[in-house]
């Protein structure tokens, strides 16, 4: 299951990722303003990601702690695309996965490949 896919904007590559609040359904603060969540990357490493969200009506989450190493494994820049993806398991509870998209041109068609690892 998708829990986000979004387009990267320089603050995104530069600080911190910002990512839609309709996402926070998915991830379990548990009365925290963060959860560190467990993430495989693409090439199968395990990371730690910090995300927040603000303390008050707008609960804007980011990726902080873990988010810029992905960006520079990963050689990422502005117009490419994270996408984080949820998947249940009975036996081990919810399993991320991150993966990093970006666009080309595929038979004269715009499409979203797969970056690979930079580092």
């Amino acid at each position: 299951m998708e829990v986000f896919n979004k387009e990267l904007k320089y603050t995104d590559i530069q600080f911190q990722f910002s990512f839609p609040s309709r996402s926070l359904q998915y991830l379990d603060f548990a009365g925290e303003f963060f959860v560190d969540l467990k993430v495989k990357d693409s090439s199968g490493k395990p990371r730690v990601m910090r995300c927040r969200k603000r303390n008050g009506d707008y609960d804007k989450p980011v990726l902080s702690v873990g988010w810029l190493q992905f960006v520079a494994d990963y050689g990422l820049r502005v117009g490419d695309r994270a996408v984080l993806l949820r998947e249940d398991d009975h036996r081990l509870g919810s399993q991320f996965r991150i993966e990093a998209k970006r666009k080309i041109i595929l038979f004269g068609k715009e499409v979203w490949g797969a970056v690979p690892r930079a580092n």
